[in-house]
């Protein structure tokens, strides 16, 4: 599948800021069924952007812009080939041991009722792909997507036991979930071509990804019940959200901040 991203970030400060330091997770990589076509980082004021990868492998842009400064309009996106791998992620960097992804974290630590329902999972299943299935169906019908109600804060505990959330928070209870049978496992922030006609959606997507003997690392969409297909664009890797969110970072200056989001995901030959 031929794809046209295009996620645009807009910033206005109540009160100009003197500097504004931001770093980029927004560039996504090529490897086996994934290939970047064009890529492109637009700033609409004069910007330094020095780019580099992170520790995950992700490829990296750290944005420096000097004030003064009451706002800033970010656009990032391209063209992106992709075929569909059944979820299965082959030739992406992978600097780290796989040790390193049993990691809790704030947002991914399991409590007692995600460690309950992954056991109740692992013991109605024979085999660790299927029972990654299974956690994956599971929990898509356990917690109710709820487009409006993120908060990148939100542990895993919490959004299990509200039993609703958005795809960040599917993402952490599979991680966590998946963490306490065993495998490790890792948050993925990326896109998602959706077959509604929807172009234009209010954020990235976001999912997991878990690794099995003797396969690998496998995608798992938990907020769709499904594993990753043609229709999706992977972008940044992480522990939980706070290692792969889109853009993170800084500014200098006193006021108020408020940011405001916009994907566009589209199929080429597709109204954009």
């Amino acid at each position: 599948m031929r794809l046209f991203i295009e996620h645009r970030t807009q910033y206005q400060f109540s009160r100009p800021a003197s500097r504004l330091v931001q770093l980029l997770r927004m560039t996504p990589p090529s490897f086996d069924g994934q290939a970047v076509i064009d890529w492109h980082v637009e700033v609409d004021c004069d910007a330094r952007i020095k780019r580099s990868r992170d520790g995950y492998g992700n490829e990296i842009g750290m944005l420096y812009v000097d004030g003064p400064i009451d706002r800033i309009a970010l656009t990032v996106g391209g063209e992106v080939l992709t075929e569909d791998r059944a979820g299965m992620v082959v030739g992406a960097p992978e600097p780290l041991p796989l040790q390193l992804f049993l990691r809790q974290t704030a947002q991914t630590k399991p409590d007692a009722a995600i460690t309950g329902f992954a056991r109740d999972v692992a013991e109605s299943t024979a085999d660790p792909l299927s029972r990654l299935h299974a956690l994956c169906g599971g929990i898509n019908r356990h917690i109710r997507f709820d487009a409006g109600d993120g908060n990148p804060d939100r542990d895993a505990g919490i959004a299990f036991a509200e039993g609703h959330g958005v795809c960040q928070d599917h993402a952490h209870i599979f991680i966590a979930a998946a963490r306490v049978l065993g495998h490790p496992a890792r948050y993925v922030s990326g896109h998602l071509w959706r077959s509604d006609g929807a172009t234009v959606q209010p954020a990235a997507h976001a999912w997991a990804e878990a690794y099995i003997e003797g396969y690998g690392w496998i995608g798992f969409d938990p907020a769709n019940g499904i594993s990753p297909t043609e229709a999706y664009v992977r972008v940044a890797i992480g522990l939980d959200y706070h290692d792969a969110a889109p853009v993170a970072g800084a500014r200098m200056g006193g006021g108020e901040e408020s940011m405001h989001v916009e994907v566009l995901v589209a199929q080429a030959g597709q109204t954009q």
